[in-house]
């Protein structure tokens, strides 16, 4: 079997972008993502990683690690925009592109090996022309299997220093036959499914790499970690994935939420923040050509303790009114007086508004709880927004000083903005 699965990995994708937006930056620790105490550090280039910094990171601890970091808070919509470019031209290469972030991808070219070369040959012209027609850089890992092909890309990225990054190849090509060698000199937690917790299980049995891992009998990791955890592991270890690159998945659940810079003690404030979610809910929904009949919310509180709650709607919706009232509905048996840090809504149960087949039986869209209109109305609303900008149209309980406050994806991923109120 030839090397045809190819992971292509962007190099700190959000710090890249706004670094190449703004050149000023360039050499500088930058770090991506909400800087205030509920933030999180979404990117970093790797000036930043130098002094430990990494994604996930709390952004207090990022800002004490590295106090002289430039701090730019997120853009999802500009990132988004890029990754369709670069996404693009992992499809002119192969129609088999299997998106599992904004940053990053599986690509099987078995089929394409005719008209471009080998995988390692297509793997070189696609971080040539991301570079050439972006001016971003990225890593490409080659190899017979997905997970082999993504621990590849991964040892391909530059490595940080305080002296300035260190280049890596950029490709890394792991030939057929070579799997083991490459794999088994790496430390366990290399591996899909290992975490710090089952890493310190593993320890235990005096495992650190995966060729330790590799030698352990299979009935021995099954009794350590489970049946299907043991076999799952085990299979790693040996270079065995028979997942093949899947180039589309439709979503199963579209939602929002929102981490807020102070917390929210009564239901009216929680009332604004349905009809804000649901908005930005909806306006996914319609534009993915879905409608939902499960509300869910969740609802962090101070002390992180968090609680689901959702309700099944009598027919698929994708109006934001409909959605809100659900929501108000589920937040009413929730007390938020111990004060809510997080609150956040998903719909499920997704049908494709274009195909959806009725019945006799299907309610009117009153009985469903939707007023009368709001289907136009929600069409008018949407283009509106693509005519004018979202923020030409809104509910009118987002209206603020400053113009409508509405919830966008991403817009706060990583943390409270810390220049905007509740």
């Amino acid at each position: 079997m030839a090397a045809s699965i190819l992971h292509v990995d962007m190099d700190s994708f959000y710090a890249s972008v706004e670094m190449l937006e703004d050149p000023s930056l360039r050499g500088k620790p930058v770090i991506v993502g909400g800087e205030g105490a509920r933030g999180v550090v979404a990117s970093c280039s790797y000036e930043a990683r130098a002094f430990g910094v990494h994604s996930a990171m709390p952004s207090v601890r990022a800002r004490r690690l590295c106090p002289q970091a430039v701090f730019v808070h997120g853009r999802y919509d500009r990132y988004a925009d890029y990754s369709r470019q670069f996404h693009e031209i992992f499809r002119s290469f192969t129609p088999l592109v299997e998106g599992i972030s904004l940053d990053e991808a599986f690509l099987d070219v078995g089929g394409a090996q005719r008209l471009f070369g080998t995988g390692a040959e297509i793997a070189h012209r696609i971080r040539e022309r991301v570079a050439d027609e972006l001016g971003l850089p990225c890593a490409v890992g080659v190899a017979t299997t997905k997970f082999v092909a993504k621990l590849a890309s991964k040892a391909a990225k530059p490595t940080p220093s305080r002296a300035g990054p260190v280049p890596g190849p950029g490709v890394l090509v792991v030939e057929p036959g070579k799997e083991l060698e490459f794999l088994h000199p790496l430390p366990v937690g290399a591996l899909w499914g290992v975490g710090p917790a089952t890493q310190k299980r593993l320890a235990r049995f005096g495992i650190v790499t995966v060729a330790d891992l590799a030698a352990l009998p299979i009935e021995t990791l099954q009794g350590a970690l489970g049946k299907a955890s043991g076999r799952h592991l085990h299979d790693l270890a040996w270079g065995r994935d028979e997942r093949a690159v899947v180039p589309v998945s439709k979503p199963k659940s579209i939602g929002h939420e929102e981490t807020y810079a102070r917390d929210l003690h009564d239901h009216e404030a929680l009332g604004r923040e349905a009809v804000r979610l649901a908005d930005g809910v909806t306006t996914r929904l319609r534009k993915a050509a879905l409608q939902g009949r499960t509300v869910s919310i969740k609802v962090r509180f101070h002390d992180f303790h968090t609680i689901t709650r959702s309700s099944t709607l009598p027919a698929a919706t994708d109006v934001a009114v409909v959605i809100a009232g659900a929501a108000r509905d589920l937040l009413s048996h929730i007390d938020p007086g111990p004060g809510v840090r997080l609150f956040g809504i998903t719909m499920s149960n997704l049908e494709d508004a274009r195909a959806r087949q009725l019945t006799l039986d299907d309610p009117t869209p009153e009985a469903a709880g939707q007023p009368p209109g709001w289907d136009s109305a929600s069409k008018a609303i949407d283009e509106i927004r693509e005519r004018f900008g979202d923020g030409a149209v809104g509910p009118a309980a987002l209206v603020r000083a400053d113009g409508l406050h509405l919830k966008r994806q991403g817009d706060t991923q990583w943390g409270p903005r810390q220049d905007r109120g509740v």
